[in-house]
């Protein structure tokens, strides 16, 4: 008589609990693509309250659809944009976040120019 056992399928954790060296979040290119869109957006513009806000929004949404043509897998990607006018005073800008600094980044960029200042922030966060 035929031995009928039945074969065990063993399948391993495929959880991905750290990053490879190529998967991380590219801090030097997602600089550069922030110059590059306030240097288009604003190389040529004077402050304007009322404008001011449509400006971050679309920088925003711009530096963040440019980030995610890179194709991070698993990261969510936050832009955060501040645009202000210059009249002598000083600013700080400063952030908080609670994330692991193994996987997780954030890369920065400011412009200015003779009337308005602007700061970005784009921080990748990846998801376990």
């Amino acid at each position: 008589m035929a031995d009928h056992r039945t074969k065990r399928n063993v399948a391993e954790n495929t959880y991905q609990t750290s990053l490879t060296y190529k998967e991380k979040f590219p801090v030097g290119k997602v600089k550069t693509i922030i110059s590059e869109v306030l240097e288009s957006r604003l190389a040529n513009q004077t402050y304007q309250s009322d404008q001011s806000s449509s400006w971050t929004r679309e920088i925003s949404d711009e530096v963040k659809n440019r980030i995610k043509q890179l194709k991070l897998n698993r990261y969510k990607v936050v832009v955060q944009t501040l645009i202000g006018e210059k009249r002598g005073q000083g600013v700080r800008f400063g952030t908080r976040s609670f994330w692991d600094p193994n996987t997780d980044f954030a890369a920065s960029e400011t412009f200015s120019n003779e009337n308005l200042f602007a700061v970005v922030v784009a921080y990748g966060v990846w998801t376990y």
